[in-house]
C-alpha cells in the first residue's frame, strides 16, 4: 500500500477527494439556492426568514471553503466551475420560489441530500482512516440534523 504525505494510502484519499468535489458541487448548488430564497423571500414571515436564510448561506460559505480546502489536503483539486457544480450537484435546484413553506422545503430536501453524500464520505473516511475528513462530516452532520428538526418544526 502506497501512502502519501500525510500517511493514508493514496488509492483511498484519491477515492475520497472525489467524493468530497462531489460534497463541494452540491455544497455550491445549496449556496445559490440560499441566496436565492433569501433574495426572493416575501410574505408575512419575510423578516425572520430572510435573516434566517443569510445565516445558513453564509455558514454555508464557510463549509464551501472547508470542503474545498480538505480536497487539496488530500492532494487534489476542488471543483471550481458551474458546470462541474452541475454536473456532480444532487441537490435540488431552488428556482423561482418566494413562498416560506417552498423556501424551507427546498432546504429540507437540499439538507437531506447532503446527509447522504457526508454519511457515504463519514464512512469511507474512517476505513482510510482519515480523521480530518471524519471530524469534518462529523461536524457537519450533526450541524445538518438540528437545521433539519428546526425546518421541519417551523413547517408544522
Amino acid at each position: 500500500m502506497a501512502l502519501n504525505i500525510l500517511g493514508l494510502d493514496i488509492q483511498k484519499t484519491e477515492k475520497l477527494a472525489g467524493d468530497l468535489n462531489v460534497l463541494l458541487a452540491n455544497f455550491q448548488v445549496y449556496y445559490q439556492n440560499l441566496r436565492g430564497i433569501h433574495w426572493n423571500i416575501k410574505g408575512k414571515g419575510f423578516f425572520e426568514l430572510h435573516a434566517k436564510f443569510e445565516e445558513l448561506y453564509n455558514d454555508t460559505q464557510v463549509k464551501v471553503d472547508e470542503i474545498a480546502e480538505r480536497v487539496l489536503t488530500l492532494g487534489a483539486e476542488p471543483l471550481h466551475t458551474f458546470e462541474d457544480y452541475i454536473a456532480n450537484a444532487k441537490v435540488p435546484v431552488g428556482k423561482h420560489i418566494s413562498k416560506d413553506e417552498k423556501a424551507v422545503e427546498l432546504i429540507v430536501a437540499s439538507i437531506s441530500e447532503l446527509l447522504q453524500l457526508e454519511r457515504n464520505l463519514l464512512e469511507k473516511a474512517a476505513d482510510a482512516n482519515d480523521e480530518g475528513t471524519v471530524a469534518m462530516m462529523s461536524d457537519f452532520i450533526s450541524e445538518q440534523e438540528k437545521t433539519v428538526w428546526m425546518m421541519r418544526a417551523w413547517l408544522g
